[in-house]
C-alpha cells in the first residue's frame, strides 16, 4: 500500500534558524541553535490545520539528517524531536554527549 499524499517540501531558513513548511496559507516549522559541533532543537509548531499529514515528522527527519550531513551532533530539548529520535534509532547516534531521551 502506498502513500497517496502529495510530497512535503520543507524549506531550511538559514536565517532565522528554522526549518519550514508553508502549506495552506499556515507554516509548520522546527527551531534550533546552531554551534560549532551542535544542534540544538528548541521548538516544534505544526498548526492544527496541519495535523497528522506526516509534517512533523518529515520536519524532525530534515534536521535531523542536515545534522548528519554536517557532522554535529544533537541535543534535542524540543520534547517532538527527542520523541521522534527515541521512535528512530537510526538517528540515535547523533545525539550529543551525556544527553538521554
Amino acid at each position: 500500500m502506498s502513500d497517496s499524499r502529495p510530497p512535503i517540501d520543507v524549506v531550511h531558513n538559514e536565517e532565522k534558524k528554522r526549518f519550514q513548511v508553508k502549506k495552506d496559507g499556515y507554516i509548520a516549522e522546527t527551531e534550533y541553535i546552531l554551534t560549532k559541533t551542535r544542534i540544538i532543537f528548541t521548538h516544534t509548531e505544526v498548526p492544527k490545520a496541519l495535523e497528522n499529514q506526516g509534517i512533523g515528522g518529515t520536519l524532525a527527519r530534515t534536521g535531523l539528517d542536515y545534522a548528519r550531513a554536517n557532522g554535529l551532533s544533537v541535543m534535542p530539548l524540543c520534547p517532538f524531536i527527542a520523541s521522534y529520535m527515541r521512535k528512530h534509532p537510526e538517528y540515535l547516534d547523533l545525539l550529543a554527549a551525556g544527553v538521554n531521551l
